[in-house]
C-alpha cells in the first residue's frame, strides 16, 4: 500500500508513522519533526523490538497453528473456500504475530481465520509466485529483507537481505524466476534470483536512486514499489522522494538492472503505487504526497512511461493520503484506496485505459485502508484498514462497477496487506 522514512523524533518509518497516527495528527506530528521523510535510521526500533522478542521467547521457526489451507489448485477454482493472506507489523503495538491464514468463501465473501504462519518479521506486503505454491513477504526492518514461505505445508524457505532499509514491496517477475523489492528507507531496488522450490538465493543487483536529486524536504530517495510491465520487457520503479517512475531492463539470465527511462511527475506528488491496465498500454498512478492520481501511457518497446494530468481521488477529507489502484480484470473499472478519507473511489476507465471517470466513492468501512486487491475472479474486493486492524470486503457489481460491503469487516491486528488467491 500500502501505500519508509524515520520521523526524526520517534524512530518509526513516515509509511507507519502516518499510518499508526490519525490524518491531522500526522501531518502536524511530521511537520514538527521538520521533515516529511527523515533519517533511515531506526536502530532504538529494532532493538527494542529484538529486546521484546526476547522477553516473549518469540519463536524463531514457524508454528503449526495455523490449518491446512486449501491446496494451489483448490485457489484457482471459482467456487469454494480460497485461500486469504494478510499482512501486518509484528514490531508495531497491536500488531500480529506473523502472517495471518484466513479463506473467504467466492460467493458472500465471508473470511474465516485459520491460524498464523510466525517466524517473519513485520510482513507488511504480500506477493506469491506465479505457481501458486509460495509466498513471499517485504520485512519492512531497519536491515531490509525478503522471506519465501512454502504454502503446502506453511514452512519458511528462509529470508534474503535486500542490502536496503525497511522493505515495503514486492512482487514476482512473470517468469516465476526474480523476486522484485522495493527499499522505501533507503530508497533501492533488490532483484533476488527465485529456485525450483520457490526459495531465494542471494541478491543478483540492487540500485539505489541517485537521480534525480530528492524533491525538497526529503533527504533521500525512497522507492515504494517494483513491478513488471505486464508485456514482460521492462521492470519500473516507483520512487516517493524523487517523484520519479524509474524504467529498466532486466536481464534474465544474470537478474541485473540496466536503467531505460525515467518518469517525472510535478514536484511534491509523492508517486506510491502504479497499477498496469489489463491492455498494458496504460496505467494509474496514485500520488501519496498531494492526494492526487494520474492516468500514464506506456510504450512496451522502449520501457518509457509518460504521466498524464493530476486528477481528482474524491477525497473530501483535509487530509488524504492516497494508496494504490486495483482494476478490475476486464479493465472495464479502476478502484482507489483513499487513506484519511478511509473510503474507496470508483473509476470508469474510457478510451481503451486512457481515461478515468470518477463515479464517486464508498465508505471503506475502515479506518486508514493501506492496501486494496481484487480476488482473481474480480468478484470481491478486499481493503486492508491499518488503524482500525480489520479487513473490508465487498461485492463488487459487474454490471457498474459498484461495491456493496459483504458483512462485517474481518479483524486482523493491524492489517496492511490482503492477499487473495
Amino acid at each position: 500500500m500500502g501505500s519508509g522514512t524515520e520521523a526524526a523524533c520517534g524512530g518509526l518509518s513516515r509509511r507507519r508513522f502516518v499510518g499508526l497516527l490519525g490524518g491531522a495528527a500526522a501531518a502536524s506530528a511530521l511537520a514538527a519533526c521538520g521533515d516529511e521523510g527523515d533519517s533511515p535510521d531506526a536502530q532504538g526500533t529494532r532493538e527494542a523490538q529484538e529486546a521484546r522478542e526476547a522477553q516473549q521467547g518469540a519463536p524463531k521457526q514457524p508454528s503449526s497453528s495455523a490449518s491446512p489451507e486449501p491446496s494451489p489448485s483448490a485457489s484457482r477454482s471459482l467456487s469454494g473456500p480460497r485461500p486469504l493472506y494478510l499482512g501486518t507489523y509484528t514490531s508495531a503495538e497491536g500488531g500480529g504475530k506473523g502472517i495471518g491464514v484466513a479463506s473467504y468463501d467466492s460467493a458472500s465473501g465471508r473470511v474465516t481465520g485459520r491460524g498464523t504462519i510466525t517466524g517473519v518479521p513485520d510482513p507488511s506486503y504480500l506477493a506469491v509466485h506465479p505457481d501458486g505454491r509460495t509466498l513471499y513477504a517485504a520485512n519492512e526492518r531497519e536491515r531490509g529483507a525478503v522471506t519465501a514461505v512454502r504454502l503446502s505445508d506453511q514452512k519458511v524457505l528462509g529470508s534474503r537481505a535486500t542490502g536496503g532499509a525497511h522493505t515495503c514491496q514486492v512482487s514476482v517477475h512473470p517468469s516465476g524466476r526474480w523476486l522484485l523489492s522495493a527499499d522505501f528507507g533507503s530508497g533501492s531496488v533488490a532483484v533476488h534470483p527465485i529456485d525450483a522450490s520457490g526459495a531465494l538465493g542471494e541478491r543478483t543487483d540492487k540500485v539505489v536512486h541517485t537521480r534525480p536529486a530528492p524533491r525538497s524536504g526529503q533527504q533521500g530517495p525512497h522507492a515504494h514499489q517494483f513491478i513488471t510491465s505486464p508485456d514482460g520487457g521492462h521492470v519500473l520503479a516507483v520512487d516517493f522522494g524523487t517523484d520519479t517512475v524509474y524504467s529498466y531492463r532486466l536481464n534474465g539470465t544474470a537478474g541485473t538492472l540496466t536503467e531505460v527511462a525515467q518518469a517525472h511527475t510535478r514536484s511534491g506528488a509523492g508517486p506510491r503505487h502504479l497499477t498496469f491496465h489489463p491492455g498494458g498500454r496504460y496505467a494509474y498512478l496514485a500520488n501519496e504526497a498531494d492526494d492526487t492520481v494520474a492516468v500514464c501511457s506506456y510504450t512496451p518497446s522502449s520501457g518509457r512511461l509518460t504521466i498524464g494530468k493530476p486528477q481528482s481521488t474524491g477525497s473530501k477529507a483535509d487530509t488524504n493520503y492516497p494508496a494504490q489502484f486495483a482494476v478490475t480484470p476486464d479493465g472495464r473499472y479502476a478502484y482507489l484506496a483513499n487513506r484519511g478519507d478511509n473510503t474507496l473511489a470508483r473509476y470508469a476507465v474510457e478510451a481503451d485505459g486512457a481515461r478515468l471517470r470518477l463515479l464517486g466513492t464508498v465508505p471503506v468501512e475502515g479506518d486508514f485502508p493501506r492496501q486494496i486487491a481484487l480476488s482473481p475472479d474480480g468478484g470481491l474486493l478486499f481493503a486492508a484498514n491499518q488503524r482500525s486492524g480489520t479487513v473490508s470486503v465487498f461485492r463488487v457489481d459487474g454490471a457498474d462497477g459498484g461495491l456493496r460491503l459483504a458483512g462485517e469487516p474481518f479483524a486482523s491486528p493491524v492489517a496492511v496487506c490482503a492477499l487473495p488467491l
